[in-house]
């Protein structure tokens, strides 16, 4: 069985877009996609995106940018800037939607995979960079699943525990195998708001059966997206982020 797992599409329409017939194009025979949450955020088309997940049957756990829409008692975990767009994100989506937003479960285990958006077991806001080689450990010890899946950096990268060892590594785009006695913890990368410095839209196909990983980079025009959220008053940075 194949999955695709995507991450932070931040409304990004035409990012989102983009990925979704790249996945039609390229791999036909998906079975399944799984978000790993911030489908919201940063940028301008918070609504259409939420329609477009559900209307494609995505399945998605809760990212911070869901929690900080859906329920204000969380914008306290976000910086200034960032907590303003969550309160115009709100703003900007219909009620149905939030209601949608407020009903992700933050960890989802699926396919002998755990998916969930910061950090396993069930993080919506911890990144892997503030681990050291202890606390990785520990995060391993806390879950069963031989592999987890997050985002929430926006940056790819793979994570490999084997005999108390750990290793971490960069993902490219290309194929990759994973062996089948390791545990692995792999961030998606983000659709629509890359802090990698490249700006293509990334996400993942993995196949449940070989192991393989394949990380699948997608060129698009940001320019359409990028004069949205000047329109609608969100801050030039982020929209920078998408040229380069």
């Amino acid at each position: 069985m194949r999955i695709v797992i995507l991450s932070d599409i931040h409304a990004n329409y035409e990012a989102l877009i983009s990925v979704l017939h790249d996945i039609a194009r390229t791999f036909p025979d998906v079975s399944e996609i799984i978000s790993l949450g911030d489908i919201v955020g940063y940028g301008p088309d918070p609504e259409l995106c939420v329609k477009t997940v559900q209307e494609h049957g995505i399945l998605s756990v809760a990212g911070n940018h869901e929690l900080g829409v859906g329920r204000k008692k969380y914008r306290s975990c976000f910086n200034k800037q960032a907590a303003e767009v969550v309160d115009k994100t709100a703003q900007m989506l219909s009620e149905a939607s939030l209601e949608y937003l407020r009903s992700l479960p933050l960890v989802l285990s699926r396919h002998g995979s755990l998916f969930v958006h910061g950090l396993p077991p069930r993080s919506a806001f911890q990144y892997v960079w503030e681990l050291n080689k202890e606390r990785v450990l520990l995060k391993f010890s806390r879950f069963s699943e031989q592999i987890a899946f997050m985002g929430h950096t926006h940056e790819l990268g793979l994570i490999r525990c084997s005999d108390g060892e750990v290793e971490w590594s960069d993902l490219k785009e290309g194929k990759y195998s994973l062996d089948f006695i390791s545990r692995y913890m792999v961030n998606a990368g983000a659709v629509g708001q890359p802090r990698d410095r490249d700006p293509r839209a990334k996400y993942l196909v993995w196949d449940t059966e070989t192991h393989e990983l394949i990380v699948r980079c997608v060129a698009y025009d940001p320019t359409e997206t990028i004069a949205k959220m000047k329109e609608r008053g969100l801050p030039e940075r982020y929209a920078m982020r998408l040229l380069s």
